[in-house]
């Protein structure tokens, strides 16, 4: 099966290192990009077969990954359009924003489309992708998007009426947990520790939790309460973050016990 990429950006680029890392061949996967350094660069790593147009790459793909900025597609898309209707690849959007029906309005009917939304941890294999699919799209298309992106992390199918909200908590979080780790080796740095040792301490000290709560299968409010002993600083400073509006109260729903106790700790 040969794997097709239009762009080959830097989302691209992880995604196709995670699949020759995965055990694709190099030579199965065809890449195109205006920036043919881009596409000197892949081959020299993963030895991926540099087309000379997109209509090239849609013309000997199983799949066709669509990897260009979605300003782009009303130019990118009609062009390929007869190509794909007269092959009848599976056609991948990985674009942000663009609904199937805006990509099928630029293609045509009678192409089975998917849309997926990866994030920036595809870049070291940890992404968090969600897919859909449109009418056309059956188990084996469905079997084809699995393949390509557990490359790259893990994937889900999805309803694309929730794409928007995933975005947000799939797409942004990766911003806000990096600016949470920084403000943890700040204040590490303030109270002496150097600024490589405190960045160090605190990505582990997330990484490691992030694991924890997906082996143990625990709520993370209940693995922060094994952390918060009576009195102490944990509870302390998860006190004063809940204080500062770390945690947003409309967007948490905490089942209370018969004695009435919400399960926090004061």
């Amino acid at each position: 099966m040969k794997i097709g990429f239009i762009g080959a950006g830097n989302m691209a680029g992880a995604i196709i290192r995670g699949m020759v890392g995965g055990g694709f061949r190099g030579s199965d996967i065809l890449i195109y990009d205006t920036d043919s350094a881009k596409m000197v660069a892949l081959f020299e790593e993963c030895g991926v077969s540099i087309c000379s147009s997109g209509t090239e790459v849609a013309g000997l793909a199983d799949a066709v990954v669509l990897a260009v900025k979605p300003q782009v597609f009303p130019v990118v898309l009609p062009e390929l359009s007869p190509v794909l209707h007269r092959r009848r690849p599976l056609v991948i959007s990985i674009a942000a924003g663009k609904t199937l029906e805006a990509i099928e309005s630029l293609l045509g009917a009678g192409l089975a489309v998917v849309r997926v939304m990866p994030n920036i941890a595809a870049k070291v294999g940890e992404a968090m992708s969600a897919f859909c699919g449109n009418s056309l799209t059956g188990e084996e298309e469905k079997s084809i998007v699995r393949l390509i992106f557990e490359a790259a992390g893990e994937v889900m199918e999805l309803d694309e009426k929730l794409f928007s909200v995933f975005s947000a908590l799939a797409g942004c979080s990766p911003a806000f947990t990096l600016l949470y780790v920084d403000a943890l080796a700040q204040a590490g740095v303030k109270y002496g520790l150097p600024k490589g040792v405190a960045l160090k301490v605190a990505s582990q000290a997330v990484l490691g939790t992030t694991r924890l709560l997906q082996e143990s299968g625990e709520h993370p409010r209940a693995l922060a309460d094994q952390v918060c002993s009576p009195g102490g600083t944990t509870i302390a400073g998860v006190r004063a973050l809940e204080r500062g509006g770390f945690r947003f109260e409309e967007f948490v729903l905490t089942p209370r016990r018969e004695d009435g106790n919400d399960g926090r700790t004061e």
